[in-house]
């Protein structure tokens, strides 16, 4: 009997041992491990750098250490340099806090939203839907065939480079542009 159960549990470990394994997803040069949280991932990132910095100076990484769950829309390295030569140094002084703090939770949604969940809004919402974001600000979130794009408030457009990365606390989808609040 106890062999029974010993290959029993064998089997179940195997079983969900690929499954497991199929979610991990490569960012940055870095396993981003679906049972790790958003900053346990984004810190291994070779690609987010910028944007854990900026996360540090904002004081949002107990926020996003926390349960959640939380949809990221996390811009690279390389969409932070298309701002405006200064911005980002601006962005993390002391006193730009509330700014800096801002512009990344627009970049937040509460609940974990897929790829195939936000397909099914923007069909549903006849081409485009409004996510709410943390900030408090709107999103719209819009497809080009089966790419997800992403508009600010202010017009600017931001593609889903890589969707689905799945967290212990949500799931971050990666974008090429920081997108911009009002």
């Amino acid at each position: 009997m106890k062999k029974i159960i010993i290959a029993a549990f064998a089997l179940a470990v195997i079983a969900f041992a690929p499954n497991t394994y199929a979610q991990t997803k490569m960012v940055g040069g870095a396993a981003m491990y679906p049972t790790k949280n958003i900053v346990a991932n984004a810190v291994n990132s070779k690609d987010h750098t910028t944007l854990v910095a900026a996360v540090k100076a904002a004081g949002l990484v107990p926020t996003l250490q926390s349960a959640g769950p939380f949809t990221v829309f996390a811009p690279t390295n390389a969409a932070f340099d298309k701002l405006p030569a200064g911005t980002v140094d601006m962005l993390v002084k002391p006193e730009n806090k509330a700014a800096l703090t801002k512009i990344l939770t627009y970049h937040v949604v509460a609940g974990k939203v897929s790829s195939a969940d936000l397909m099914a809004k923007i069909k549903a919402g006849g081409g485009k839907a409004e996510l709410n974001t943390v900030s408090g600000g709107i999103l719209t979130a819009m497809a080009n065939g089966k790419k997800i794009y992403l508009v600010d408030e202010k017009g600017g457009k931001s593609w889903v480079t890589i969707a689905d990365v799945n967290q212990s606390n949500g799931v971050i989808h990666v974008v090429n542009t920081v997108l911009m609040p009002n």
